[in-house]
């Protein structure tokens, strides 16, 4: 079952659904309060077109496009595999029901990609599957539980305890029930087979050599499962046609975050705002020479320059639904971010539409009147730039109790949403350093501020049981605590206080830096702990924002 196939054949009912939601309906039998419900539900996510002009490409690069497409394609029926052992059967039983209720839990599954509801603390929305996602999605044995892992983990060689912890494995059992390592290659050959192929065939199609290396090198990945040189190749691709796709994100795994699920981000690049912004990557060294820490755990060179792209996305695939991406750093394999750095992508027209859809119309019930106006497009863009770049920056590869490690496997679970806090308030520090250096102008001080915080109540509506929600809480209870932000108890309104707000950015941005260069995972814990609720005041906030979509649904016209 092609999970896009049916995506594109039912999004113009989506849409009429939530018009017909919008306008009201009459209680027609006993299902209606569950009709209502999902309804309600559809109806936070905004039907939006997102395209690109493809004028520029060559007949070549033309079909190379649809190529990546349908491989794209492929990384949805991979992720359905990924997530729950269920998925695909399920989205089957879903595509075949005929009634009303039936066709929009199909509508609300291909919006989420799987049957539990992203922004109601991911709960189930459909019946007879688990009552929240398994913590080890499909990566490990049902029922297998952490010391178990650990214990057998233990009993391994070197190797494979690197094998077991690994991006590219899967854990299963063996006919005594004892636990055992599959690669990818292995647990998901067909797919990845035809994925290969697709990707050989697009780079037979187009004429840049360099989107042609990748293609080849990550097609030979997806059959060895070796993706380090096919991760090299991707990081120096320079073509009108930028493609992300594989195993990348380590969201889903919720009991180690070691296992990658497979995504693809099918783009054209922007070749006017990717120059403007290639100023940034000059400045890398001399953030990361500066960053709020000891100097003892900075890191005196790092990879080589890393590119930054702004692209307009044609399609995206795999571990992309629900919240929709606006910008992403890759890739995430702490040997490639060391030697090679990393790559900054920004997806220039959806952040549009989620800035213009969303962002503008919270911003007018969230923030005081006299800071409304200093919400900018550009701020809200920039700053995501800085939020991917200083992923790459800051602690990744440590030293705990005299032994090499890195901050991922040291934190383990703990570790997404201390990385995203991370990414979001350096940013802010970032930027407010290359203010004061005369790099960015002056103006921009006081609408970044603004525009974060505006930004702050359309992410933690995404919830706060996935990683950017608790990064955003506790940034957020966290500048309360300290002054930088004020709340006016008559109206439920916020305001930013700029000068408290700079200090209170440097003090935490330190914290975090530091517990992460440390490999503290019990001060991460107890600081996620404290910070990661939602406070009364803020519960009042978003209550008032009901009527306002959460994200985007997109329409890929392009993959029609």
């Amino acid at each position: 079952m092609n999970l896009q196939n049916i995506y594109l054949r039912i999004f113009p009912f989506i849409a009429f659904m939530v018009i017909l939601y919008s306008d009201g309906c009459k209680k027609e039998d006993h299902n209606m309060t569950a009709i209502e419900k999902i309804q309600k539900q559809i109806s936070r996510f905004a039907p939006t077109q997102i395209s690109a002009d493809t004028t520029g490409l060559s007949p070549g690069d033309r079909h190379a496009l649809k190529k990546l497409i349908e491989a794209g394609k492929i990384m949805d029926n991979l992720f359905l595999e990924q997530i729950w052992s269920g998925d695909s059967a399920l989205l089957e039983k879903l595509a075949n029901r005929k009634s009303k209720i039936g066709k929009l839990k199909l509508q609300y599954f291909m919006i989420n990609g799987v049957p539990w509801s992203r922004l109601d603390n991911d709960t189930a929305f459909i019946d007879g599957v688990p009552p929240t996602p398994p913590p080890g999605a499909n990566f490990y044995p049902d029922y297998m539980t952490k010391e178990e892992f650990e214990t057998w983990l233990k009993e391994l060689r070197p190797k494979e305890q690197e094998q077991a912890k690994g991006f590219f494995t899967t854990i299963r059992r063996d006919e005594n029930r004892r636990l055992k390592i599959v690669p990818y290659n292995i647990e998901y050959a067909e797919d990845l087979k035809h994925a290969a192929a697709l990707l050989k065939e697009a780079a037979a199609l187009t004429e840049n050599a360099s989107l042609k290396n990748f293609l080849l090198k990550r097609a030979a990945s997806f059959l060895s499962n070796d993706y380090y040189a096919s991760d090299v190749a991707w990081m120096e691709v320079d073509a009108p046609i930028d493609v992300t796709i594989g195993p990348y994100e380590t969201y889903q795994d919720k009991i180690f975050g070691y296992k990658a699920t497979f995504e693809a981000f099918v783009t054209l690049r922007d070749e006017k705002e990717s120059t403007k912004l290639k100023k940034f990557s000059s400045y890398l060294q001399e953030l990361e020479n500066n960053l709020p820490m000891s100097p003892k755990y900075r890191n005196p060179k790092l990879g080589a320059a890393s590119p930054i792209r702004v692209v307009d996305e044609v399609f995206a695939g795999g571990d992309t639904k629900g919240v929709q991406t606006a910008a992403f750093n890759l890739p995430n394999d702490e040997k490639v971010v060391k030697e090679k750095g990393s790559k900054r992508v920004m997806l220039k027209n959806v952040q549009e539409a989620k800035f213009n859809k969303i962002l503008i119309p919270i911003s007018r019930v969230i923030l005081d009147k006299e800071q409304q106006a200093d919400v900018l497009f550009e701020s809200f863009f920039t700053h995501t730039l800085a939020h991917e770049l200083m992923h790459g920056l800051g602690p990744h590869n440590i030293i705990v109790n005299g032994k090499p490690a890195t901050v991922r496997t040291t934190l383990q679970e703990l570790y997404s949403a201390i990385e995203e806090a991370k990414a979001d308030i350096t940013g802010l520090w970032a930027l407010q350093y290359l203010i004061d250096k005369g790099v960015l102008e002056k103006s921009m001080e006081k609408t970044m501020y603004t525009t974060f915080l505006a930004g702050v109540f359309r992410s933690v509506r995404f919830g706060i049981n996935e990683a950017h929600g608790k990064g955003i809480a506790l940034q957020f209870n966290y500048l309360m605590d300290d002054g930088a932000i004020s709340h006016n108890s008559e109206n439920g309104t916020f305001h930013v206080n700029i000068e408290k707000m700079k200090e209170s950015v440097r003090k935490l941005t330190g914290e975090i830096l530091t517990l992460q260069a440390e490999g503290n995972k019990e001060e991460a814990k107890k600081m996620l702990e404290k910070y990661v609720i939602i406070r009364p005041e803020m519960q009042r906030a978003l209550d008032k924002l009901n009527n306002i979509p959460v994200d985007i649904a997109p329409e890929y016209t392009l993959a029609k």
